[in-house]
């Protein structure tokens, strides 16, 4: 049975960061975790050419990826100890383009339950403007969480 979810402590975030380094995608994209609380998680990116899509402003799919990435890190914050999550729905409103500079996102909880945990992410522009705003479901099953010491030799 899982345990109860993580403390989130300097060392957790540390471990959060040194994962996302080894994440292919994330580490390609330039994602940084900015923050991260019980529930909540704050990612940055400084938006690079590779980014753009055509007209010179970052491909919506980049700001999906950030969002996914910024929940599922706040998700993970909450899910008992043992717990690994996998994404099932992601819904994203794009509300104005980004042309460059460092965008955030701002991953939240709005609920976890046994086996789903429901949140919503806000992406913000260079200025602090709301870019995009995404709602997404994370599906839990047994597995490891962010805070067993020993997950970073499975990887």
């Amino acid at each position: 049975m899982p345990g109860p979810a993580p403390r989130i402590t300097k060392a957790i975030l540390q471990e959060v960061r040194r994962r996302m380094k080894h994440s292919r995608l994330s580490a390609l994209l330039g994602f940084h975790v900015e923050s991260l609380a019980p529930g909540r998680a704050v990612l940055s990116m400084q938006v690079k050419e590779l980014h753009k899509q055509i007209h010179d402003v970052v491909h919506g799919g980049v700001l999906a990826a950030l969002a996914d990435t910024a929940a599922a890190i706040a998700a993970y914050s909450v899910v008992p100890q043992g717990a690994e999550l996998a994404t099932i729905e992601l819904k994203i409103n794009y509300l104005s383009a980004v042309p460059g500079g460092k965008i955030k996102a701002e991953g939240k909880v709005l609920r976890a339950g046994r086996n789903f945990v429901v949140t919503e992410c806000e992406v913000f522009n260079a200025k602090g403007g709301l870019a995009a705003k995404a709602l997404l479901t994370f599906g839990a099953a047994a597995g490891h969480s962010m805070d067993r010491a020993d997950h970073a030799a499975e990887m």
